[in-house]
């Protein structure tokens, strides 16, 4: 579909991809095959995309912020996920939870943590939601189990509540500053009345970093374990209301979540599609340019043919407002972060066998792309249970 930028958001676009040319894609290569998890993450390459304000993007401009729409959000996105997805991932982060603090917290808790998060530039967010024992019905409860989802609980002592639990897998684990983290403060009940949400701190005591997780792809992306062991929270790091912090007063600000993976991923698809049309215009085999080989020329169209439908639909997600809503229910949001994620991942594939035997070699551009995409299936409820609850509701 024909989408009609305005000057802010082509300026945005070439910002980023301008930092992504100079700051990323030397060093995502090199980055990746570190075999120590923590050391494929950079802490310049963050302080370099802070000082062009890829950190604070999304925060209001009444804040202090550039107060920039998700449209210039998802613009960054596509052009830095082309050169490393994880990168991307890393600033995006941010955005999901900066709403948290500029619209549920309150005027004192605004003043701890946005104030620094403003002023610092290597403060990243992180939500702290999956354990191992509680992924995807975290977001999809079933409705049969009223116990399901979060186990790390939150009891009230004095002024104070203390958490135990493990939570695993998470997003910007390690190297954020603050961590929103949602427990269960009534254990007995459906995560929908029974989940509240604390600010904790990184430095706060009781509270400590497990294992870094050792992904396939995505490994710029910090992922991992967040250990509460008598870890007390002042009753004041409550964000929103107790008890609801699974309900429509929270849930409504993390929306964006599907929209920002679909966009990650077709960045990463685009350079991939880019990497092979490029090799298939050079690689001379047969006397002639692969490209002009039948079979090429038609994985080549089916790749493009996949990008531009799943580009199209996620245009359209952000148009129609569908991205706005926080029940799955009243939009096919998450169905579009599935199309995308399916058509990525047919790309990246076919990117790997156009380069023939050197597509799976670790100096080619293509295998780190198809490890990168192979991630998303995973994310956010995963691709099934996505599936699944669409299908409930025809």
């Amino acid at each position: 579909m024909h989408m009609e930028l305005t000057d802010e958001h082509r300026a945005l676009q070439q910002m980023a991809k301008d930092f992504a040319d100079k700051e990323v894609r030397p060093f995502a290569a090199e980055l990746d095959k570190k075999s120590d998890p923590r050391e494929c993450f950079s802490w310049d390459i963050v302080k370099k995309g802070s000082a062009l304000g890829l950190r604070t993007l999304a925060v209001p401009e009444e804040y202090g912020g550039p107060g920039v729409d998700l449209m210039g959000q998802v613009l960054v996105m596509l052009e830095i996920a082309r050169a490393d997805g994880g990168v991307a991932k890393t600033f995006s982060q941010c955005w999901k939870w900066t709403p948290m603090i500029t619209k549920l917290a309150t005027e004192d808790q605004r003043e701890r943590f946005l104030k620094p998060f403003m002023e610092d530039d290597t403060y990243l967010l992180s939500m702290g939601g999956t354990e191992p024992d509680a992924g995807s019905d975290n977001r999809m409860p079933p409705p049969d189990y009223p116990k399901a989802g979060w186990k790390t609980a939150a009891v009230k002592d004095g002024s104070d509540y203390v958490l135990n639990g493990l939570k695993h897998f998470i997003a910007n684990g390690g190297v954020s500053s603050l961590y929103i983290v949602r427990t269960r403060t009534n254990p007995d009940v459906p995560i929908t009345e029974g989940t509240t949400m604390f600010f904790v701190p990184k430095d706060t005591p009781g509270f400590s970093i497990g294992r870094t997780h050792d992904k396939i792809g995505w490994r710029f992306y910090q992922n991992a374990e967040l250990i509460f062991n008598d870890c007390r929270v002042p009753e004041t790091n409550i964000l929103g209301e107790l008890n609801k912090g699974k309900g429509a007063s929270s849930e409504r600000y993390v929306s964006f979540n599907d929209v920002e993976l679909a966009s990650n991923v077709l960045g990463i698809a685009q350079s991939a599609f880019e990497h092979a049309l490029d090799h298939a215009r050079n690689r001379i085999q047969g006397g002639r340019p692969i490209i002009e080989h039948q079979a090429i020329a038609i994985k080549l169209a089916d790749m493009h043919m996949r990008l531009e439908a799943a580009r199209s639909y996620l245009f359209k997600t952000i148009e129609s407002g569908e991205h706005e809503s926080a029940e799955f229910e009243s939009s096919s949001k998450q169905l579009m972060k599935v199309f995308a994620t399916e058509a990525a991942l047919k790309v990246t594939r076919l990117a790997v066998e156009i380069f023939g035997g050197s597509g799976v070699m670790r100096d080619a551009p293509v295998e780190k792309l198809l490890r990168d995409a192979s991630i998303f299936p995973h994310l956010a409820a995963d691709s099934i249970m996505s599936l699944r609850a669409a299908a409930k509701l025809r």
